[in-house]
Parts: C-alpha cells; sequence; structure tokens
C-alpha cells in the first residue's frame, strides 16, 4: 500500500512525547511518505531535524506562515502548539536560509495569505507571498499554499506566475473557484476532516482524481471529534474518496501516489 501525507505538523507539541509511536502508526497504515511544514524559523529548522531522524518516511516542507511573516501577536493563536519566532520574522533572511537547503527539502510551504485574521494587512501579505512565488520559481519547488479566507487572491496570484507544482492545502474556495484552479493544473490536498466535512467531499467529487493528493494538517482537521489527527488517518480519507469516485481503494491510493510522486519529484 502506498499512502501520503502532504501536509502535517509533526513538530506540534502534541507530539513530543509519543512521535515515534504515531510515525509507527502511519507505517502501519501503509504510508510512505509524510511531509512535515515548517512555518517560521525555529519549525523549518525542527522539520529538517525530523526528515534527518526518520529518512524512511519524512519529507520536509520549509515555510513562510503568512500570519507569522506578518510579526503580529495575535491572542487567538498564542497557544496554537507551534514554536514561535523568538525574535521579529525576516522574510528575505529566511528565504537565503532556505535556498541553502534546497537538496533537502520537497517544497516550499506552508506559505500564502491569511484574510481570517489580517484581512487589513493585505497589502504586507501579497507583498511577502509574491516574495514567495518568485523564490519558488528561481529554485524550482513545489508550493503548498495556505489561503484561509484568501481562496481568490492567492488563486489569482498563482495564476499570473509561471508556477506550475501547485498544492491547494485545506482549500475552501467557492465551486467556480475550485475549477478555475483545477484548470489552471493546480492539485487539491484532502485533509481527513473530510469525513464529517461535505466541502471536501464535493472538492473530491468536482476534481479529478489526477489532481488530488491526502492530507491531515496533524494534530488538527481530524475526522473524528474529541481526538487529534495524525498522519495514519490518510487510510480513511482514501476509503472515502474512493467511495466518491467510484473506485476501488487500491486504484484511487495508486493514483494518489502517483500524483505526488510527479509532483514533488
Amino acid at each position: 500500500m502506498n499512502l501520503v501525507d502532504v501536509h502535517s505538523h509533526l513538530n506540534h507539541k502534541q507530539f513530543q512525547d509519543r512521535l515515534d509511536s504515531v510515525i509507527d502508526n502511519a507505517r502501519k497504515a501503509g504510508l510512505k511518505a509524510i511531509i512535515v511544514a515548517g512555518v517560521n524559523v525555529p519549525t523549518n529548522r525542527e522539520v529538517l531535524q525530523m526528515a534527518a531522524k526518520y529518512p524512511d518516511i519524512v519529507k520536509c516542507s520549509l515555510g513562510i506562515y503568512p500570519i507569522d511573516a506578518l510579526n503580529i501577536e495575535i491572542p487567538a493563536l498564542d497557544e496554537v502548539g507551534l514554536t514561535r519566532n523568538p525574535e521579529p520574522f525576516d522574510v528575505d533572511k529566511e528565504l537565503a536560509f532556505i535556498k541553502t537547503q534546497k537538496d533537502k527539502i520537497i517544497a516550499i510551504g506552508e506559505v500564502g495569505m491569511d484574510f481570517k485574521y489580517l484581512r487589513e494587512h493585505e497589502k504586507k501579505q501579497r507583498e511577502n507571498f509574491q516574495k514567495v512565488i518568485d523564490f519558488a520559481e528561481k529554485i524550482k519547488k513545489p508550493v503548498v499554499v495556505h489561503s484561509r479566507r484568501a481562496e481568490v487572491e492567492c488563486v489569482e496570484m498563482l495564476e499570473s506566475s509561471k508556477l506550475k507544482n501547485v498544492v491547494l492545502h485545506c482549500f475552501e474556495g467557492k465551486k467556480s473557484l475550485i475549477k478555475k484552479a483545477e484548470d489552471l493544473g493546480y492539485c487539491f490536498s484532502i485533509p481527513a476532516i473530510a469525513k464529517r466535512l461535505q466541502h471536501f467531499q464535493t472538492v473530491t467529487e468536482m476534481v479529478s482524481i489526477t489532481q488530488l493528493l491526502t492530507e491531515t494538517d496533524s494534530p488538527w482537521l481530524s475526522p473524528e471529534l474529541g481526538r487529534f489527527s495524525e498522519p495514519a488517518d490518510v487510510k480513511g480519507t482514501v476509503e472515502l474518496m474512493a467511495k466518491i469516485k467510484g473506485m476501488t481503494f487500491e486504484e484511487t491510493a495508486n493514483n494518489i501516489f502517483m500524483n505526488f510522486q510527479r509532483l514533488f519529484f
């Protein structure tokens, strides 16, 4: 079985005392790769260390999270569970660091824009995201895009770029925008919460199997209330996607794995 989780945060404090068992659960579930995403200076280094510790299964993407990049304190995010920047975030400096690590990573992410909390800082978010887009074009790496309540704007900026290897992580855009992004050739990663959110079932139904991937965003977006998600939950997502697509589990898993290989390698 070849399953993949293209977006997770296994460096979250929720996993710090049980990471080995979570990785073991993933292997037993059939996962061949877990992409762990950085979001800022300390977490980018954490995910590099994690990929070095578990080289058979953990891959890493280094990111510049739109909220972290603005250096603005948001009380609602204080207890998010990921290491915060100890000093102001310098986007240019971190991109320079990522360039030095380009042979150790398979993507840039997560990156993008977020208008749920910081719509009033749209101009600066656009400026930062454009820097990331230009950078990804230069080092020829796929991007994993966060677009919470900024779906239209993110797709417009990506459309204006030369980037083709794009993963829209947990994409919540409207049907017309889903169709537009699909036509542009972008991939959609379906989170484990699809089991209880109709929107992601609709995305799965609408989008070609050749442009679908699976993710967990661990420890968030759990398929069940009352517990945290982990990469092993991908198996249940593939079962759901197979049912929606009218395909076997094996056909669905194989297609998703081929998409993963084509996009990231």
